[in-house]
């Protein structure tokens, strides 16, 4: 693609020129080059994609299961085919680096996997004689048409929490993906459209907040599966529910890291930077604060910093690169103020990354890694989803204060410990507050066949997308009950 490429939304089975009158240059984030215009799509192109989701629901949902995931077991064969193209491509509009780009498509194709085990995972359950001659059996049946709209820092794989399991449960789907990187789903949905998957089944509506509204509004939409920041998941999830309809939305995080005297040292530093620093820190399960406890915090503060210091930052698609630019030149100011926020606030600027030069890469939108030291608990900057390189360092007494402040937080995404005690990592999985926990793991991410949890203002809903809850989030339940003998009992 170039420049002047227009992207087309995917409406009934055919690639269609939007009416929009706006668009926006979708730029790449290390070179500023544009890559093509992505259109800011109309309500009423919402509305076609809706009419045609619909339509096909009537046929897709009698669909057997076991015919529905063959299009789930090709598209998984297109997606490993096409790894290294569609790689390419998030790490052009996305900025991570190749190795990044790769394990983000990697975990799309787990929950491919996963989705195609619907036939076992979509049954129901039933028990004979509940009274005499009476049978009860609970069957699971399709919403009808969902909707998902992702954010723009895995372009892949967060659409693949939820659009798998939909299409498998017998549901259709309209994806919306970020306006920021909107070329990924682009060829995904190409490869969906060469496994031969029905007309109608995926719908694909670029845009912005007006697509969003629409979808949230339009009466044929019974399910909204979003993931981005707290305020938009609250705006998101409220607007849903007063308008009747189901709702997954995956917000925030700032997620503390707890390093006790007795860590290894060394594998906590590596895993450490690899947390704060991969994807650039625009990741909902990046470490964003480390809190040493005891001895641990001169040897680690020491390590990180160096680590920070040395770490290689440039463009993905270059050798050895080990971390990339952020998304926009808005978010390399937001986070470069941040920073100044917490030195303002008493915070030293231990490793400074504002301002950086690239070489080859001046005008790019980098933020180097950056470590805060002595962050002030109570302060803002503690509390702040910085969505960047950046890692704040606080020292506490002892494990129960570490403890209390993950519980104090308003986030619940993820908390991790750097421990060689297994009571310790016995204590801190049942006390810390938060929906996923790390023992000596510094990203802890679920695989496809967990949910991916969050608790406090880091998710808004009951059921999180991937694996059962999925599954569960996608389908209806319906209890029968009926009698098929002893006619003859007098009542």
């Amino acid at each position: 693609m170039g420049a002047s490429t227009v992207l087309k939304n995917y409406i009934n089975g055919a690639w269609c020129s939007s009416s929009a009158t706006t668009h926006l240059d979708i730029i790449n984030p290390a070179t500023t080059d544009v890559l093509a215009t992505v259109p800011l799509s109309s309500a009423s192109e919402v509305d076609q994609a809706a009419q045609a989701a619909q339509a096909a629901f009537v046929s897709w949902r009698r669909t057997p299961a076991t015919d529905r995931i063959q299009y789930l077991f090709k598209l998984k064969t297109l997606l490993e085919e096409q790894l290294e193209a569609l790689a390419q491509t998030i790490t052009q509009e996305c900025g991570k680096t190749l190795a990044e780009s790769k394990g983000e498509l990697r975990r799309a194709i787990e929950n491919v996997e996963v989705a195609c085990g619907i036939p076992i995972l979509m049954q129901g359950y039933n028990s004979e004689d509940i009274a005499k001659g009476i049978d009860e059996s609970m069957i699971r049946q399709p919403l009808g048409v969902t909707a998902v709209i992702a954010p723009f820092n895995f372009p892949s794989m967060i659409s693949f929490w939820f659009m798998p399991y939909a299409i498998a449960c017998g549901n259709t789907v309209i994806l919306k993906p970020s306006e920021r990187v909107p070329l990924t789903m682009q060829a995904i949905v190409q490869l969906l459209e060469q496994t031969g998957l029905p007309k109608g089944v995926v719908n694909l509506v670029n845009g912005d907040k007006t697509v969003v509204d629409a979808i949230l509004d339009h009466s044929l939409i019974r399910a909204i599966s979003f993931v981005g920041s707290t305020p938009v998941a609250k705006y998101v999830y409220s607007r849903a529910a007063a308008n009747g309809k189901r709702a997954q939305c995956q917000g925030g995080a700032k997620n503390p890291v707890i390093i006790l005297p007795d860590a290894d040292i060394d594998m906590t530093t590596r895993i450490m930077a690899d947390s704060a620093f991969g994807c650039a820190g625009q990741r909902c399960l990046a470490a964003s604060i480390a809190v040493t406890i005891g001895g641990a915090r001169q040897p680690f503060t020491e390590a990180i910093a160096d680590v920070a210091q040395s770490r290689i930052v440039g463009y993905g698609l270059d050798d050895n690169v080990q971390m990339g630019p952020v998304i926009s030149a808005q978010s390399q100011t937001r986070i470069e103020g941040l920073i100044q926020k917490g030195a303002d606030e008493g915070a030293t600027v231990l490793v400074d990354g504002r301002q950086p030069s690239v070489s080859r890469y001046e005008k790019g939108y980098f933020v180097r890694p950056t470590i805060l030291q002595n962050v002030d608990p109570t302060g803002d900057i503690a509390r702040t989803e910085i969505f960047g390189p950046v890692l704040s360092l606080m020292h506490l007494e002892t494990f129960e204060d570490a403890i209390a402040l993950i519980n104090g937080g308003q986030y619940g995404n993820m908390a991790c410990l750097f421990t060689s005690s297994g009571a310790a990592a016995r204590k801190f999985r049942y006390e810390a507050e938060v929906g996923n926990i790390g023992i000596n793991i510094g990203v802890a991410a679920p695989m496809a066949f967990f949910p991916f949890s969050g608790w406090k203002d880091s998710f808004f809903g009951d059921l999180h997308g991937q694996g059962h809850q999925a599954v569960e989030f996608f389908t209806q339940t319906k209890v029968v009950v009926e009698r098929w003998k002893d006619w003859t009992r007098q009542f």
